[in-house]
């Protein structure tokens, strides 16, 4: 019986390494957060990082507002359509033209994938736009990213906020439900990142990163929402909202400082275990995939060699 199971186990693997070949699987990260939590800034500071360690990174700008990258977009909605031009034909707002672009860019995605194609070996960095109403309750990012995903990509939301909130308790709040709501909302792995946390250091907090890092014990911080004022009034929805978030249990962050290659390197080993990149492609003799997937796997410490 062990032989027949052994020989069966074989041809079935066979036959899914087979069907797996003929599909491309190329992994890649969205970025989103508001406007100023440093999404092109990731963008280029991890590129540079990626190509380091030898990875051919492909850029896709998503954002028709921006057009002054600071590096080569591979791949370019402007191309495609442009916020000005939205603007002049529409007579649209900026938040309005920017959800027409996304429902443009929708009804387009052939296009998207047309481009998408021309890097059959590429891992992919979606700089996507600042207004947070595509993430949080629009349809038509989470369409567009469920499409990636029926092209075989292996995606995860890459979600920033600026560390700044956590020198104010109803801001930090604020920015736990924003990302609880956008990973519902997505429904993709999700990584919070609390960017530019090298500027804490300018700022005295309440409680030490761990708190802001972990998210536990909410009702911790009722005491000093009670000392704020305009807080105050609002006492008893602050407990609920936190009441919440703990309930779900899903938002926790990573602190990041761009410019430090350890603390980029977290982020990488975080978002390459939520996509499945660490694991590898599924081939003949990698049968100890699942069993790496439930271990506590870390990668070799990184060196600048």
């Amino acid at each position: 019986k062990g032989e027949i199971f052994s020989s069966t186990y074989s041809q079935t693997l066979n036959r899914v390494c087979q069907a797996v070949e003929r599909k491309r699987m190329p992994f890649g990260q969205i970025i989103i957060g508001a406007p100023g939590a440093g999404k092109t800034t990731y963008c280029n500071g991890m590129m540079q990082f990626l190509q380091g360690i030898g990875r051919q990174v492909v850029v896709v700008n998503l954002d028709p507002a921006n057009d002054t990258l600071p590096f080569e977009a591979q791949i370019n909605i402007t191309s495609l359509i442009g916020l000005d031009d939205i603007m002049d034909e529409t007579e649209l707002g900026p938040n309005g033209a920017f959800i027409y672009s996304m429902e443009f860019l929708e009804k387009n995605l052939e296009w998207l994938k047309s481009k998408l194609d021309q890097y059959p070996d590429g891992y992919f960095l979606f700089d996507c736009p600042g207004q947070m109403e595509t993430y949080t309750h629009h349809n038509s990012m989470r369409n567009i990213l469920e499409k990636l995903q029926k092209w075989n990509f292996r995606i995860a939301a890459v979600h920033l906020i600026d560390s700044f909130v956590c020198t104010s308790p109803s801001n930090y709040i604020s920015g736990l439900l924003l990302s609880l709501t956008c990973m519902l909302q997505l429904e993709l792995p999700h990584i919070n990142v609390l960017s530019k946390i090298d500027l804490l250091k300018n700022y005295e907090l309440d409680f030490n990163l761990d708190f802001y890092t972990e998210v536990q014990s909410l009702d911790r911080l009722q005491q000093y929402l009670e000392t704020d004022r305009i807080s105050k009034k609002y006492g008893a929805l602050n407990k609920a909202i936190c009441e919440m978030i703990e309930d779900f249990g899903l938002v926790s962050f990573r602190p990041l400082d761009i410019s430090n290659k350890d603390s980029v390197y977290a982020i990488v080993k975080a978002v390459d275990k939520a996509t499945g990149y660490i694991f590898g492609s599924l081939t003949q003799g990698n049968e100890n995939i699942m069993a790496l997937a439930e271990s506590n796997y870390e990668y070799e410490p990184w060196t600048d060699e």
